[in-house]
């Protein structure tokens, strides 16, 4: 039992409620740490999703905000307040009415990394049409993952700061043929393949083609928007990329996320 107990903390554990439009949560564990990224369900959705991964809110160590659009934010005062669960967000994502009614506000620094419990929490600043926003690596003893959501396009800056991951939660949003050709108004495809929008499948890999992927162990296709993009195309996109590749790889669906991976420290 001791050595299990010593095996369970050495490794990283993460898995998604629902990733999409409709509302995105993600959660990252080590030891009895457990984050949650974003909660953009309902109170009530959020515990049957945590139930489904077998968590209890209560177990929740806190909740890390990357921006302030209602499928990331919805459900954060709410979840936060009856759990009397601890939040992080940045000062512009603090600022929106949305972040009003939020218990126990940690306000951080964009360019500056954090710690909660045996976490080091690195906040990317993206381009994204929201105030400030934000996504994330998580570092413990030495073993990085990334989330990367909502951005609109690739920046240098995004190119340094995931390089050498473990594990990565990466946008795929659109296919572009499907999103022009699709029932969208042009001011939403637009916006959505904007500069301050979404990640396309094309950028996504060439986000994969031009970071250093030579840790890279897991890798997990988030945010599929559910009119323009399909998990066929993006299964092929993935699997030019991953060729001969010992990368484990899935597609996270809005339904029920993904189940639990993990890595080892």
């Amino acid at each position: 039992m001791l050595n299990r107990q010593l095996d369970e903390h050495q490794i990283i554990r993460f898995c998604s409620l629902g990733s999409g439009s409709k509302g995105n949560a993600t959660l990252i564990a080590f030891g009895e740490t457990i984050l949650m990224v974003d909660c953009g369900f309902s109170t009530k959705e959020t515990i049957r999703r945590l139930a489904l991964k077998g968590i209890k809110p209560e177990q929740i160590t806190g909740i890390i905000v990357t921006h302030e659009h209602s499928d990331h934010i919805s459900g954060v005062a709410g979840f936060s307040k009856r759990f009397s669960i601890p939040v992080w967000l940045n000062r512009g994502t603090s600022l929106h009415k949305k972040s009003e009614s939020i218990f126990h506000r940690h306000v951080f620094n964009s360019h500056h990394p954090f710690n909660i419990a045996e976490f080091v929490v690195q906040p990317i600043p993206v381009p994204h049409d929201s105030r400030e926003a934000n996504q994330f690596v998580f570092t413990v003893q030495g073993k990085r993952v990334g989330v990367l959501t909502d951005v609109g396009q690739i920046t240098e800056h995004m190119l340094n700061a995931y390089a050498g991951c473990s594990a990565l939660l990466l946008e795929f949003n659109y296919d572009t043929q499907s999103l022009m050709n699709g029932s969208y108004p042009y001011s939403l495809k637009t916006r959505v393949s904007g500069d301050l929008g979404h990640l396309s499948n094309e950028q996504s890999i060439k986000f994969l083609e031009n970071i250093d992927c030579s840790q890279l162990e897991f890798l997990a296709a988030m945010h599929k928007s559910e009119e323009n993009n399909c998990e066929i195309i993006i299964e092929s996109y993935l699997q030019k990329f991953i060729k001969n590749k010992k990368i484990e790889h899935l597609i996270a669906t809005q339904k029920e996320g993904f189940e639990w991976r993990e890595i080892s420290c």
